[in-house]
């Protein structure tokens, strides 16, 4: 995760500088889009830094749940990076749109589009294998961040041949437009993943329905309830209730517990799972009937 975050932060500074050249070379307003973009991306970048570096510090005495949620506070900030340079393309492009400029120099344009694409790809292709080995949801931020990138560098490409061999000077300011609401998309997208871990959103359906499975599995469970889930960083939380029989013995109970605990945790490998046992008279009758969560 941290590799990922030193690669994303020399990316994106590497791509200001070449996008800065080209566009003072070619005065292309969509050009100057990604530019602004990639601006904010080292913004980002260093945010995603930061709460990555905090988000993997062990739980301590005053976060005993540990320090995860400072990954979804730093998707919630490059969120608004990412739409305040939607915002500031979007008014570029209108103001161009009404006051139309040639274009100049725009095989550098061309070049410097190309090179961000690459590097682009690069990182996203590590980006991904971070978030296939830890779940991280600052860096799969980024990750789209970054995706959206490569979509703008091909779109500035065709702007810059459509304005140059068309003469369609509106070409320009009108891609940077869609450009912009490109961005803001992907911050709507960014910053809704990250709320819905900072408001304890449940886990999707199915993987629910794969604890309620795995714990109706267990010999001895006569059902389950109240199953609640949430997600912090890299970590996963999962509360239960079991439905046990009346007359089972506490040590009995006990290893039946573990043994559920055991078996949800092979399952989310990073979860920390919590178990309450009911006897079996207690419980509704409905929840005995259908053992639904």
């Amino acid at each position: 995760m941290r590799a990922a975050t030193y690669a994303s932060v020399t990316v994106a500074g590497t791509l200001v500088i070449a996008k800065m050249a080209a566009w003072v070379a070619t005065d292309s307003v969509s050009l100057l889009s990604t530019l602004v973009d990639s601006l904010l991306d080292v913004g980002a970048s260093l945010v995603s830094f930061f709460a990555v570096r905090q988000a993997l510090q062990p739980a301590d005495h005053d976060h005993r749940f540990g320090h995860g949620k400072a990954e979804s506070l730093g998707g919630l900030a490059e969120a608004a990076f990412v739409l305040g340079s939607g915002i500031f393309v979007f008014g570029q492009a209108i103001h161009r749109l009404f006051f139309p400029h040639e274009l100049s120099n725009t095989d550098i344009g061309y070049a410097v589009m190309v090179l961000g694409m690459v590097m682009s790809a690069c990182l996203v292709v590590f980006q991904k294998y971070v978030v296939r080995k830890t779940g991280s949801l600052a860096i799969g931020a980024e990750s789209l961040n970054y995706q959206n990138d490569i979509l703008v560098n091909a779109s500035v490409i065709v702007s810059l041949f459509v304005t140059t061999h068309f003469g369609w000077m509106a070409a320009d300011p009108l891609f940077a437009i869609g450009i912009a609401s490109f961005i803001c998309w992907g911050a709507w997208r960014i910053g809704r993943q990250a709320l819905d871990v900072l408001m304890d959103r449940e886990l999707p359906d199915d993987q629910r329905e794969e604890i309620r499975e795995i714990v109706l599995g267990c010999d001895g469970v006569l059902g389950v309830h109240d199953i609640r889930t949430r997600s912090s960083g890299t970590s996963v939380f999962i509360q239960l209730h079991l439905v046990l029989a009346d007359d089972l013995g506490l040590m009995l109970a006990h290893e039946l517990v573990d043994r559920v605990e055991k078996e949800v945790a092979e399952a989310f490998p990073k979860a920390e799972v919590l178990i309450h046992p009911d006897p079996i008279s207690v419980v509704p009758d409905e929840i005995r009937r259908t053992r639904q969560p």
